[in-house]
């Protein structure tokens, strides 16, 4: 093998990105991520020391296992929008009101950060819809297929094609009382 054959390795890579891009498509991965990443301040911020030279600045309050928990529930929720997308609109919403609880509770929502990144979250998965596959193009018909493509799809054809040499059924006539009105069902206009 020579050295300036690369092209296994671009391969490699090329599959596995068109992969990841098809898996991308298929969920609300960037509400999954921002949620995440929201969930992330909120549940660190209270446990953090800021060194600012020799004084050590501490963030932690009352409320940090409180914080803790919208943190990790943020998070959750991010990896359940990912990989079960079928309840990405519960996901979404709960994901808009943990970041609206983590304002009073979490330090400002993780000091606004992750409030808004939550936020945001929240809003693209109970907005992300599933795309529709693409239509696929009329296929000429087959020498050995006897029906015409209309006959094939009953509902591409015209309202007169589909009840041609349909039958409507007759009514019976029966005993017609002319005091009450009453002709066994039928109507008679006249």
């Amino acid at each position: 093998m020579s050295p300036e054959s690369t092209g296994q390795n671009e391969h490699n890579l090329t599959a596995y990105r068109r992969g990841f891009r098809t898996w991308r498509g298929n969920r609300p991965f960037w509400a999954g991520l921002f949620t995440m990443l929201g969930g992330a301040p909120i549940a660190y911020f209270p446990y953090a020391d800021l060194q600012l030279g020799n004084m050590t600045l501490a963030m932690s309050t009352t409320a940090g296992a409180g914080s803790l928990i919208i943190g990790v529930l943020l998070i959750t929720l991010g990896l359940t929008m990912w990989f079960h997308s079928i309840v990405r609109v519960f996901a979404g919403v709960a994901a808009i009101l943990l970041a609206l609880i983590s304002l009073p509770v979490a330090n400002i929502g993780g000091f606004v950060i992750g409030f808004l990144l939550a936020l945001i979250g929240g809003a693209l998965s109970v907005s992300w819809a599933p795309g529709e596959p693409k239509a696929d193009e009329e296929t000429p018909q087959d020498a050995s297929d006897p029906l015409p493509s209309a006959e094939r799809h009953p509902e591409n054809m015209p309202a007169e094609s589909v009840l041609h040499g349909a039958t409507v059924p007759q009514q019976q006539v029966g005993d017609h009382d002319a005091a009450s009105g009453h002709d066994g069902g039928t109507h008679r206009a006249g």
